[in-house]
């Protein structure tokens, strides 16, 4: 199965072409420049140098969530524009599912941690088996108070990957906790796990693939929260 991936939920975005879980190509670039201007040309250019067609591709996944409000729906709209013009099945996986797929190579526990603000993290913790991730809990926003407590549970040294990772790293050993953080090209998301990730996840179409946030955005919180003040006023 030939898979076309991209991961656009922080700063850098990606696109992978990975076939039967071998990676034939993949395209990064963290230039500053917005997502809906560089995926596209990325994901153009990498077929044309595989000498690949997106009438080749079998399946077009997309990282759904959590992370960059912007970033996500950049990424699902582009893929669902793929997928109803070319008549192609697409899948969304979990950004810090496919994150997890970083940390095959260590095994053991893997914590894909991503800077959610005011002292959170969005996050999930992984167990390696067999090769591959698998879940020890939901993907959630938690506080790093909470994330270390659980930690403490386990215990086991994680290994950190996402761009919360050097934050995190630096709270848990405050707290005595053991845990190692990726080196530079496994820390950050990338099509390849997104992939990875959607290689046994059941296929949909353009109308099923939906961003997932995990919770509000700032501007709808805000909202939310004046919401609140006045009907208390009143």
């Amino acid at each position: 199965m030939l898979i076309l991936a991209f991961e656009s939920s922080a700063k850098a975005a990606s696109a992978a072409l990975v076939k039967d879980g071998k990676l034939i190509s993949q395209y990064s670039q963290c230039s500053g420049l917005t997502h809906s201007r560089t995926l596209l040309p990325m994901a153009e250019d990498m077929l044309k140098n595989a000498e690949l067609k997106l009438a080749d591709v079998d399946l077009i996944a997309v990282a759904h969530g959590p992370g960059s409000f912007t970033g996500i729906r950049i990424g699902v709209s582009m893929v669902k524009g793929l997928a109803w013009a070319a008549e192609k099945p697409c899948v969304g996986v979990s950004t810090l599912e496919a994150l997890a797929w970083h940390g095959v190579a260590p095994g053991g526990y893997v914590c894909p941690v991503m800077d959610a603000r005011r002292n959170q993290v969005y996050n999930a913790i992984f167990k390696i088996e067999n090769g591959r991730p698998v879940r020890v809990s939901e993907d959630r926003p938690i506080a790093l108070s909470e994330l270390a407590e659980e930690i403490r549970s386990l215990n086991a040294p994680m290994f950190l990957v996402g761009d919360g990772a050097e934050l995190t790293e630096k709270y848990l050993k405050e707290q005595g906790l053991a845990c190692s953080i990726a080196p530079e090209n496994l820390r950050w998301q990338s099509a390849w796990g997104v992939a990875m990730a959607a290689m046994d996840k059941e296929p949909g179409d353009a109308d099923s693939l939906l961003p997932v946030y995990l919770r509000l955005s700032q501007a709808e919180r805000e909202r939310a929260e004046r919401l609140a003040r006045e009907a208390e006023a009143k």
